[in-house]
């Protein structure tokens, strides 16, 4: 069956959802008993931010756990959170001073051995951490007072404060090297404005407010008495719990969906673009097979050439997506959009440089994916037209990931929301600096990004940036495609806003 037919037939069964549950709905009872039922297609294996990729781990994590610094999603200014102020002592050190009378949700005290603690640990060698990437500008902490502590950096790091008001939430450093993080992973405990009170795998996980959240946090106090996730992959039994009641928050709706849940007034649907990107990895060194026709600059090219950017954007993400061709968002500090080459779609070109390289008749080759499968069929029916015959191998993430750095995969769909950081460094630093995720392995590639990375002047890092995007884009070592549209649907006695970098922040929501 086409994808189109496939979409057709979905919508309908939704259709016929949203008719069935209008008949039957009753007073919303989540408003009632004060509890926010959100849903998504991922379980967090790990709870603990430091141990998870997923962006369900990131949102929780932003519930339970506070960072130093706070960015105001409207205005991007940097606040005082868990840190009352902050000093750069020298280019790679940075002082700061800590908000006394902050409890965790045990009762212990925050203080600089928390500080101390958690950045010591996640950057150790077996704290098995799996996102480095966000801390492995950090060399080491320093306490210089019961409310004072020193990070010290490997080298200069001018995005500190953007990381820090991001994915490094601070933990409770007696109560962690009590339990153990398997222990604190199924009870984790912060300083952040909901409590867990279960972790269920397979289920979700519920939360409590946080009665005795600080006061002068610049996030507010959290209004909804009780937040509870769960776990439903399927999306249309998502959209059916929403609509009978069961749930009260969904995302990533498909397009076709979220028309047809716009005809039920009982609910709400928003949409926007999001910071998220997708895109193909390409093998331009061949570890996948000593033959890879990716070791070819023409093949790379013609596979940029050859994807339809806007047809994708436009007909299967819509909600505001748009073509992408640089390995950041734009709005993203040092993201030069205009450093890299426009492939516009184009099979003549595509075949033509195929031919050139030595694929007149095209070639066989498999292709990886972990989400989307709509998105990862489209991409390989444009490869098709100009004869790159791609079979889908498609994995949960984790199997993904690991062919990938095992360096198997001749070619992936991925995407990357960049933890929500508005810093080129938190997407080509990732995957063109050296690390697991950096298959291309270009010194010059990583000298500029390292450059960008560490420059204490704005102008180099930008022009380390542009440099490093214009390399990437003229080997066509990846094949950036669009960014991610996210359509938010939701009890309409719920009142939310989502934001472009697809962080939902449910200590914000209220009920009408």
């Amino acid at each position: 069956m086409s994808a189109m037919k496939k979409s057709v037939l979905a919508c309908s069964r939704v259709a016929l959802l949203v008719a069935g549950a209008m008949a039957s709905w009753s007073a919303m009872a989540n408003k009632a008993n004060d509890t926010l039922v959100y849903a998504s297609d991922s379980e967090v294996e790990n709870i603990s931010q430091y141990h998870n990729n997923l962006r369900e781990g990131v949102i929780l994590a932003h519930l339970i756990w506070d960072t130093l610094v706070y960015r105001d999603p409207k205005t991007n200014e940097y606040k005082p959170q868990l840190a009352t102020g902050w000093k750069w002592e020298s280019p790679t050190a940075l002082v700061l001073d800590l908000r006394q009378g902050v409890s965790f949700q045990n009762g212990d005290k925050f203080s600089a051995d928390d500080v101390v603690f958690t950045f010591n640990y996640v950057v150790a060698p077996d704290s098995k951490a799996v996102t480095r990437q966000n801390t492995d500008w950090i060399n080491s902490v320093d306490k210089l007072g019961d409310y004072k502590v020193r990070i010290n950096m490997k080298a200069p790091f001018p995005a500190a404060l953007e990381y820090l008001a991001g994915p490094l939430p601070i933990y409770p450093g007696a109560y962690f090297k009590k339990v153990g993080l398997d222990a604190f992973a199924k009870a984790p405990v912060g300083t952040g404005p909901y409590k867990v009170t279960s972790v269920t795998p397979g289920q979700g996980v519920t939360l409590v407010k946080n009665t005795a959240y600080f006061k002068d946090s610049p996030q507010g106090q959290p209004s909804i008495g009780n937040i509870r996730f769960m776990v439903i992959p399927d999306p249309e039994t998502r959209a059916a719990q929403l609509m009978t009641g069961a749930v009260d928050w969904i995302w990533r709706v498909p397009p076709d969906q979220a028309d047809s849940l716009k005809g039920n007034p009982k609910l709400a649907v928003q949409s926007g673009e999001t910071m998220r990107v997708g895109f193909v990895t390409l093998d331009a060194t061949g570890s996948s097979s000593a033959n890879s026709p990716f070791k070819d600059l023409r093949v790379r090219q013609a596979v940029n050439y050859a994807i339809n950017r806007k047809g994708i954007a436009d007909n299967l993400m819509r909600g505001g997506s748009q073509p992408v061709y640089t390995a950041c968002f734009r709005t993203q500090f040092g993201c030069d959009t205009n450093a890299a080459i426009k492939y516009d779609h184009g099979v003549a070109k595509a075949k033509e440089l195929l031919a050139a390289a030595g694929y007149a008749n095209g070639f066989d080759t498999d292709i990886y994916a972990y989400r989307e499968r709509e998105v990862a069929e489209a991409i390989i029916g444009d490869l098709h037209k100009v004869g790159i015959r791609a079979r889908l191998h498609y994995l949960k993430f984790a199997a993904l990931q690991n062919e990938y750095r095992s360096g198997k995969t001749p070619m992936t769909f991925q995407a990357w929301g960049s933890f929500s950081m508005n810093d080129t460094s938190a997407f080509a630093g990732v995957f063109f600096k050296g690390s697991a995720d950096d298959i291309t392995k270009d010194p010059q590639l990583q000298q500029l990004v390292q450059a960008g990375d560490t420059s204490t002047d704005p102008a180099v890092r930008k022009s380390s940036y542009s440099k490093a995007l214009e390399l990437i884009s003229r080997q066509a070592y990846m094949a950036p495609l669009f960014s991610y549209s996210t359509y938010y649907a939701f009890n309409a006695q719920l009142k939310f806003q989502g934001y472009p970098d697809e962080l939902p922040r449910f200590y914000e929501a209220s009920w009408k």
